[in-house]
């Protein structure tokens, strides 16, 4: 019976991190490109650094806590603030590419691991607290998003 319940947890963990990974991405619909880029806040934090960051997120615990590769192994930023930096290549199109593709990463790399497994790639973490680290990441960027949108799409003007 607990495998049973296990199984529908790790179902229901799977699920709700691709309900934020979706509404991350959703977050940039229909936006300019200028619009993407706005900081709104006195941060780093725009819409489209918010998908880079959560990009990087997705390498460091679906990736480095599993494999133990370095971040320029990986193809990632090398900390959490420098994930947040858009450059002049960086777009709407080039960042949700990135995004998709380092999510099809992580799905594939999860997938061979039960949640009671344990990885040593950053410290040693059971694969439930992977899975809830990302989660928590995600969902609380997602609130982000929307306030940063919704500030958008209301006319908010620059942080300066």
């Amino acid at each position: 019976m607990a495998e049973t319940w296990t199984a529908d947890l790790r179902g229901r963990i799977d699920e709700l991190i691709e309900e934020y990974r979706t509404a991350l991405r959703a977050s940039l619909d229909g936006l300019t490109e200028e619009q993407a880029r706005a900081r709104l806040v006195p941060s780093k934090t725009t819409l489209l650094g918010l998908l880079k960051h959560v990009t990087y997120v997705e390498g460091v615990w679906f990736d480095q806590a599993v494999s133990a590769r370095s971040t320029k192994e990986i193809g990632i930023a090398s900390s959490p603030d420098r994930s947040f930096t858009l450059t002049k290549a960086d777009t709407i199109e080039s960042v949700l590419a990135a995004h998709a593709e380092r999510c099809e990463r992580s799905r594939r790399t999860m997938a061979d691991l039960s949640l009671a497994d344990t990885v040593t790639g950053r410290g040693e973490r059971a694969v439930w607290a992977l899975q809830l680290q990302v989660l928590r990441e995600l969902a609380h960027h997602a609130g982000h998003a929307d306030i940063l949108r919704e500030q958008l799409l209301a006319g908010a003007d620059p942080a300066p």
